[in-house]
């Protein structure tokens, strides 16, 4: 069994950017103007253009219905790394699963970084 994630955008040229220019990952597929792919370490975030034609435009444009969590090695050096790119950036907070801090992206998506808890 396989799965595929994908974010629904109103202006894929601003996620492109915003995913391999300020997040650092690489674009691995491009269909036209209207579809894409990202490679995050293992897994590909398929991205998705909508326009007033699509049923979920209402739903994609309100923003902030996306939340994507990637577990790294070594939490500081990515929020280092991130904090100074021009993202939006949160400060570390511990949870009582693990450390973790996000990024909010150009639609108000969430992108989370976590460091597991080693206890």
């Amino acid at each position: 069994m396989s799965y595929i994630t994908q974010l629904r955008t109103t202006d894929l040229e601003q996620a492109l950017n915003f995913y391999t220019n300020t997040l650092g990952y690489k674009t691995a597929f491009r269909y036209e103007d209207f579809y894409a792919g990202i490679d995050i370490d293992d897994q590909v975030l398929h991205l998705k253009l909508v326009d007033e034609t699509d049923p979920s435009i209402e739903f994609v444009a309100q923003g902030d219905h996306f939340h994507l969590y990637i577990e790294v090695a070594d939490l500081e050096a990515r929020h280092e790394d991130l904090d100074g790119g021009g993202a939006h950036v949160s400060v570390i907070k511990v949870q009582p699963w693990g450390r973790e801090f996000v990024v909010i992206d150009p639609e108000g998506h969430r992108i989370y970084y976590a460091e597991k808890d080693s206890g």
